[in-house]
Parts: C-alpha cells; structure tokens; sequence
C-alpha cells in the first residue's frame, strides 16, 4: 500500500530507527521518547543555526526537552530496573 504524501513527509522529517535492544514495553516507549527527543533537538539545531530562532531560546527549549526526557527515563526505566539507576 502506498503512503500518503502526508505520511511521506512525516517520515522525512521525523525517521525512526528499528528498536533492537532488549524488548519489554517501558524499554520500547523510551527508546521512542529518546528519537523524538534526538529529532527535536536537531530541528532545534537547525532553526538556531540557520538564525530563526535566537541561541538563548533554542536552548531553553532543548533543556525542556531533556527535562521531559530525564521524566520519561525515571518513569519507564527506574521504577523496573532500579539497579541500573
């Protein structure tokens, strides 16, 4: 079946990669979380480089991104492997 050229597009700007670590479901939702994360943090890079946004803002919002980011770890991984923390 053919994608849609909307769902072209959305896998141009935002691709994701195979999950091949060891598979249970908090380890699959973070590996998700950490590629969204990669992907906004390089769109981020991006718009600063490029002058659209301001180095400041950029990052202000990569930080907010990692805040999210360090939740997500603390949530999916900590509470099942406390050992690793």
């Amino acid at each position: 079946m053919d994608k849609t050229p909307e769902q072209q597009k959305e896998e141009f700007f935002y691709p994701t990669a195979h999950y091949r670590g060891e598979f249970t479901p908090e380890n699959l939702a973070f590996n998700a979380n950490l590629q969204e994360f990669a992907s906004r943090v390089s769109l981020l890079c991006g718009l600063e480089t490029s002058g659209k946004i301001p180095p400041g803002e950029a990052y202000k919002q990569i930080k907010a991104l990692w805040q999210e980011l360090k939740e997500s770890k603390k949530n999916l991984l900590d509470r099942t492997n406390p050992e690793e923390s």
